[in-house]
């Protein structure tokens, strides 16, 4: 499958079948993760898979979603902020932009490998931080939800024709001058 089409199959899929995640389908997913490009390759990412029907609780807990969206699965991505490539003209830490590599590929695999995801911001990092232990230095940076499909939350590749701005509105060349 070509970039374009694999980009243009990818949805957030919200219901997601009653069907474990296949092991070596989510292990593909978690090496696509651990190949991301990082920041001066400090790889700061720490993956929390949760899979029980105690842990997908708590996820629900965190998202104030009474189900998590019925997935299968669901990756805590974190960022290790003694980990981290900072830039040295503001001392900026770049975790969250290496954090959100890493989901992006882990997402894409998901897609080619035929599971559904979704990518969730909307959560408390508190709730998170005490239902799952997380170290001081570890920030929750984003949920990755994972499943199969059911096939009503499929979206037509078609979409991305009307659903995005053409190139012209988001695209410049040398100056953002008109």
């Amino acid at each position: 499958m070509h970039f374009t089409e694999l980009a243009k199959k990818r949805c957030s899929v919200r219901s997601y079948a009653d069907k474990p995640l296949d092991p070596q389908q989510l292990q593909a997913i978690l090496e696509a993760g651990r190949l991301a490009p990082t920041g001066k390759n400090h790889q700061p990412q720490r993956l929390l898979v949760v899979q029980s029907p105690e842990g997908l609780a708590k996820m629900a807990k965190a998202m104030h979603n009474q189900n998590a969206y019925t997935a299968k699965a669901v990756i805590l991505v974190c960022a290790d902020t003694t980990d981290c490539w900072v830039r040295s003209f503001d001392a900026h830490c770049i975790h969250e932009i290496d954090a959100s590599i890493v989901t992006t590929y882990m997402m894409l695999a998901a897609t080619e490998q035929g599971v559904g995801s979704l990518w969730v911001e909307r959560f408390d990092p508190e709730i998170i931080r005490e239902e799952f232990a997380l170290p001081d230095h570890y920030i929750p940076e984003a949920l990755l939800c994972l499943g199969y499909a059911n096939p009503e939350a499929v979206k037509s590749p078609e979409r991305y024709d009307t659903e995005r701005k053409p190139l012209e509105e988001t695209v410049w060349f040398e100056s953002f001058d008109a």
